[in-house]
């Protein structure tokens, strides 16, 4: 059971600060440290840790920043060596600044150069997988991907976080779409969570969802909104939490959970990773949380 998750990995580097700029000025940082991030990187670091195996597809440049990230992710038990890497380009980071309650600004940068062309991902035979993920961040390489899934009838996921494309074309194509409340409000023009999902269903035969951060996840049951609340736990780090949300969720649809005992599954593993700091360390394992599920 290997579940494919497509899209960007970054070299997050991560700066912790009392209280998140408001204004312009110079701040003082109190930690500064280095770990790997991006949607579907981090998602498939999340299935890993969940016991699936996991293939990353992504693009790369060819430099120090790509060997320290492939590494990282092959340390947590993820497939890389269907990684794209791109002669001359620089391969991704962003910078994140995260205060003393665990909330966080992230500024990303992808060089030009990075090709977004999906040809390479021919080579791949998707009809493997038992679910795909994709990330926004690389739209053609996602709408590549989720074609492919529903050639085979796979089931897919669309992690919808805010995106400088237009997405309507990945929203079409996914079996679930996971939004984050700003990519929700970004696609549908709608500021209400509930009444977006309205919108944005009749853009999908999918199924959707909106995380909206400590108030937990809103999704459509035919036609009828349904809400999970998240477990309250000591936040330290909310980095990779709406990532994390993804990875498990896929590796839930993988199971071929029911859409509440998913999103409970989900939330949870969101929530624990929230207590340790960085998108990565704090993903709980598997045993972990079925053991907060049994309590």
């Amino acid at each position: 059971m290997t579940i494919a998750c497509v899209g960007i990995t970054v070299l997050d580097r991560i700066q912790r600060v009392a209280s998140l700029p408001t204004t312009g000025g110079k701040y003082v940082a109190t930690d500064y440290f280095e770990v790997g991030g991006g949607p579907a990187a981090t998602a498939a670091v999340a299935v890993a840790k969940l016991g699936h195996t996991v293939d990353f597809i992504g693009r790369v440049g060819q430099d120090s920043v790509a060997e320290t990230m492939l590494a990282e992710l092959q340390e947590y038990g993820v497939n890389t060596d269907k990684t794209v890497h791109i002669h001359g380009a620089s391969s991704a980071f962003s910078m994140v600044l995260v205060d003393d309650q665990g909330e966080r600004i992230i500024v990303n940068y992808q060089d030009p150069s990075l090709s977004r062309n999906p040809t390479p991902l021919e080579a791949i035979d998707f009809s493997r997988y038992t679910t795909i993920l994709t990330d926004v961040r690389w739209p053609e390489g996602a709408e590549y991907a989720l074609q492919q899934a529903k050639n085979y009838g796979i089931p897919s996921v669309l992690d919808a976080d805010m995106s400088p494309d237009p997405i309507d074309r990945l929203v079409k194509l996914a079996d679930h779409v996971a939004f984050s409340e700003p990519g929700l409000e970004k696609f549908t023009g709608c500021t209400d969570p509930i009444e977006g999902l309205k919108i944005a269903q009749k853009q999908t035969s999918g199924k959707v969802y909106v995380t909206v951060g400590s108030k937990g996840c809103y999704w459509l049951e035919n036609q009828d909104v349904c809400h999970e609340s998240v477990i309250k736990v000591d936040v330290v780090d909310t980095t990779g939490a709406g990532d994390v949300f993804h990875g498990a969720l896929a590796v839930a649809v993988a199971e071929a959970k029911q859409s509440r005992e998913s999103i409970v599954f989900s939330n949870t593993v969101a929530a624990l990773k929230c207590t340790k700091r960085g998108g990565r360390e704090g993903i709980p394992t598997r045993v972990e949380v079925d053991q907060k599920l049994q309590k």
